[in-house]
């Protein structure tokens, strides 16, 4: 009888989840209707849902979770004081005159972003706005523009230092302690170090695709000697008062500040290498990314109180949201465990054909589909707890299947028609632009992240190499 409470739960939350009613308070209170139904039909002890306080004091007290509104706060300090903008600016004169420079451009400008953001939304939406009138402006084909742009900004999922792995690396231990697994708790760092070469292949594969794109159809990703202009007036165009601060900030070399792509770098590299290095725990890391975000502000002259506000007001909104969500989702998995929800999970995977294989295609594929209604945060908080405690118990490497769940959603997110990214543009995009577009431009990169996805699949050593030898 348990079970199937279990089961008739989750299809309610989905259900309700996609009536559109908030993902925190729909995770909540489904679960404390089912625990009233549980109480009345004697299934659940009352006495069980006291554990709850517990559980949201752990969360509180969690030291990890304090690294989410602190990187948080560092990608939008970067977006508001339009370091972004000039990162696209000196990466587009690195690239100048080259065939395709200009898509090149924004892959890696994407990739710095993802790295600083860990928000797919906030990264797709900038470089939208930033870069597709610029690209479109410069002959460049539609569908390739978008699905640049799209592609770019999913890289947000799996580049360190992401928000999507700290989260993840916090789940994916609390389900290796629930498998009862041994030997060296899975640390956030271990992520990070395990992403790193993944998300190499994704940005090198990208470029090398849109190389090839650049050679077969010259006119559609023509080399742009002006794009560095353009760019440049796009910017000064995107606030006349606040350009007239920047025009004081340090002086220019060949169109372009070589301080706009060395110093972000230097920033994004100093809080990754100190995690790597076991210098720095993530909380302190992103402490470090904040402060130094807020020193380039500064340095760039785009630093003011106004903007400290939007800053702290658009942080306090994610992180809230983020921890809201962290908060009902926690209610739902005690409640579908007191229902013995865990245990019926664990016996239909160890039971499906093919075994450790079977299961994880299954798990991995049900994700995917979620990832068409859900964003990664409500995927991370309700469904990974849920099935990576049975997988972690079959044997498969922590390490790995958190890689693996987040490039998969990183693929989820692009794949049309109900990608969130490609709502994400399709948002800032020009009338004109046709949905059917957008579609089309993303198709060749999610061939891409299946193929890194398969790789990852048949040569975990990928995944698992970089972490073994630096946590050695």
């Amino acid at each position: 009888m348990m079970e199937w409470l279990a089961l008739l739960m989750f299809i309610c939350v989905c259900l309700v989840l996609l009536a559109g009613y908030p993902v925190a308070f729909s995770l909540a209170g489904t679960a404390l209707i089912f625990a009233a139904i549980g109480v009345a039909t004697g299934d659940l002890h009352p006495a069980l849902l006291k554990s709850a306080f517990s559980r949201l004091f752990g969360i509180m007290q969690n030291p990890t979770l304090i690294a989410v509104p602190l990187f948080v706060f560092m990608g939008v300090m970067l977006e508001k004081a339009k370091i972004a903008e000039k990162l696209l600016t000196g990466m587009a004169g690195l690239f100048a005159g080259t065939p395709g420079g200009l898509a090149i451009s924004v892959v890696l400008v994407g990739a710095l972003l993802a790295a600083s953001t860990g928000i797919v939304g906030a990264t797709v939406v900038t470089m939208g706005l930033l870069s597709l009138p610029v690209m479109l402006k410069s002959n460049y084909s539609t569908p390739l523009s978008t699905g640049v742009i799209c592609a770019s900004g999913t890289l947000g999922q799996i580049i360190p230092p992401s928000i999507v792995l700290v989260l993840l690396g916090d789940v994916i231990a609390s389900a290796n302690r629930d498998a009862g697994i041994g030997g060296d708790p899975v640390s956030v760092g271990d992520l990070f170090a395990g992403a790193m070469l993944p998300g190499i292949l994704l940005v090198v594969l990208y470029i090398i695709y849109i190389a090839i794109y650049a050679r077969v159809k010259p006119d559609d990703a023509p080399a742009v000697a002006k794009g560095i202009k353009q760019l440049s007036e796009l910017q000064e165009n995107t606030s006349q008062s606040e350009t007239m601060e920047s025009s004081s900030a340090p002086a220019s070399t060949n169109g372009f500040e070589l301080s706009s792509l060395l110093l972000p770098l230097i920033l994004i590299l100093l809080v990754l290498g100190s995690i790597l290095a076991g210098i720095a725990t993530p909380s302190e890391a992103a402490a470090l990314g904040a402060i130094g975000a807020t020193l380039l502000a500064i340095y760039y002259r785009e630093f003011s109180l106004e903007r400290l506000k939007q800053v702290v007001r658009s942080t306090t909104k994610t992180s809230s949201m983020v921890f809201m969500i962290l908060i009902g989702a926690s209610i739902f998995s005690l409640v579908f465990r007191a229902f013995e929800g865990d245990d019926a999970i664990r016996e239909i995977l160890s039971g499906l054909p093919g075994g450790v294989f079977g299961a994880m295609v299954v798990v991995m594929l049900s994700m995917f589909l979620l990832g068409f209604i859900l964003d990664f945060i409500e995927i991370v908080f309700v469904v990974v707890p849920l099935t990576a405690p049975a997988l972690l118990a079959m044997g498969v490497d922590p390490i790995w299947l958190g890689i693996m769940i987040a490039v998969n959603l990183q693929t989820s997110f692009l794949t049309p028609p109900f990608g969130f990214a490609l709502f994400y543009l399709r948002g800032v995009t020009p009338p004109d632009i046709a949905t059917a577009e957008i579609y089309r431009g993303v198709l060749p990169f999610i061939f891409i992240q299946m193929a890194v996805l398969i790789i990852m699949a048949v040569w975990p050593e990928i995944v698992t190499w970089l972490p073994s030898i630096i946590y050695k």
